[in-house]
């Protein structure tokens, strides 16, 4: 292992980042779901630096033998993220065995040795992230220094709806806004679903959130046209018909999904895992599906407060299935820190060229010989939409920036 970290710090040379860490993880038995994950989210640098700031902020809860607070999924992650970070090697492998411990005695799913699905386990982390964060300020009587009108994902991992006009819970004849972590906070967004009635064109929108946002893919196709196909209008007719309030009965009706609000970070997951009713089975589609470098949302609903059309993100992220089924197979994940491309394969940790992406693309053959596809994708903002408003928090951090 020392030889492949010696042969990573030579590719880099003068080049390597100051003070950043390329650790592989140890594979405990088909964890390589848990792996690839872990690495796109510490390379997620608004996640990294949030959780090191919990950690600091929580510390006098971290003194010898967790005395003060029992040990969770959270503090094994940060505890884990810190012992790369801290290293005072640049490169290595580091056992994340706390941590996969930890995961297999809350989730019985994971248990085991079988082949676990990235994406099923990205959604557990995040709302396990959620609940304990929103325990424990529930528990100290104190925010997580958040604020915001949206509830979290549903522990499933789907969204949580938030009905049209909704109102928070009233505590005491009091208004209280649902907590929002700072998990919310990087991964959020809101969706509306715009429901017009094709008798009263009366238009009802119903919200609700979500912490990553699947896609349904087509072959030779690309993000683009799936996350249009995602806001395609749907016509509601025979026994599908909408119920409208106004007219009191069943009309037909036309139904759309569109992004209300945009994340900071978006995690776009493709549907590559299908279920076949003739073969009684669900199939890997191998389906090429193009991925941009920076990503421009178009699909943003128009509302009266704020505009987030034509908002920009960069990739920074892939997780991988190397595979030819949903059953059996590998994850590893390509990274983006600091210009330059990594591979990330359990302990394995190279450099890689750009245009390797491209051959995680997918295929246009029914049996592809390379079966390495493009699974979960993350993206972060990197210019605002627009017509979209700066919060009065981000304006003084600017001006402290500019007095600095």
């Amino acid at each position: 292992m020392g030889s492949a970290g010696s042969k990573l710090e030579k590719a880099l040379g003068d080049h390597f980042p100051e003070g950043e860490r390329y650790f592989g993880l140890e594979n405990f038995g088909n964890t390589c779901y848990c792996n690839s994950v872990l690495q796109a989210l510490f390379f997620c640098l608004p996640f990294r630096q949030q959780l090191f700031h919990y950690y600091a902020a929580n510390a006098k809860y971290h003194t010898d033998a967790q005395s003060h607070a029992e040990e969770n999924l959270l503090t094994c992650l940060a505890d884990l993220f810190l012992q790369i970070n801290s290293s005072k090697k640049k490169t290595g492998v580091i056992a994340p065995k706390r941590f996969v411990q930890r995961v297999k005695k809350l989730n019985e799913s994971f248990r085991g040795y079988m082949h676990q699905d990235a994406h099923e386990f990205l959604n557990f982390l995040l709302n396990e992230l959620v609940d304990i964060l929103e325990k424990e300020s529930s528990s100290k009587g104190s925010p997580d220094t958040s604020s915001s009108s949206s509830s979290s994902s549903s522990s499933s991992g789907g969204p949580a709806s938030l009905a049209n006009g909704s109102h928070p819970p009233v505590a005491n004849g009091v208004n209280k806004d649902p907590h929002v972590t700072w998990v919310h906070k990087i991964f959020q967004g809101i969706l509306t679903n715009e429901t017009r009635c094709l008798r009263c064109e009366t238009v009802t929108n119903r919200d609700e959130t979500f912490f990553d946002l699947s896609l349904d893919i087509e072959q030779n196709s690309s993000i683009t046209s799936c996350l249009k196909n995602f806001s395609s209008t749907e016509t509601l007719n025979a026994a599908d018909k909408f119920f409208c309030d106004k007219c009191c009965s069943l009309q037909e009706a036309q139904k759309r999904m569109k992004i209300k609000k945009p994340p900071h970070i978006l995690v776009i997951h493709l549907k590559r895992f299908k279920y076949i009713e003739q073969l009684g089975r669900y199939k890997k589609l191998s389906y090429r599906v193009v991925f941009p470098m920076e990503l421009k949302l178009t699909n943003i609903a128009s509302t009266g407060d704020e505009d987030y059309a034509d908002r920009e993100y960069s990739l920074f992220a892939v997780v991988v299935h190397v595979g030819s089924g949903p059953n059996h197979g590998h994850y590893i994940s390509l990274i983006k820190s600091h210009s330059n491309w990594l591979f990330f394969d359990d302990e394995t940790v190279d450099i890689v060229d750009e245009s390797n992406l491209t051959n995680v693309f997918g295929s246009v053959q029914e049996y592809p010989g390379n079966t390495d596809h493009g699974y979960i994708l993350f993206y972060e903002c990197i210019a605002r939409g627009k017509g979209e408003k700066i919060k009065e928090s981000e304006k003084e951090e600017k001006e402290k920036e500019r007095v600095i």
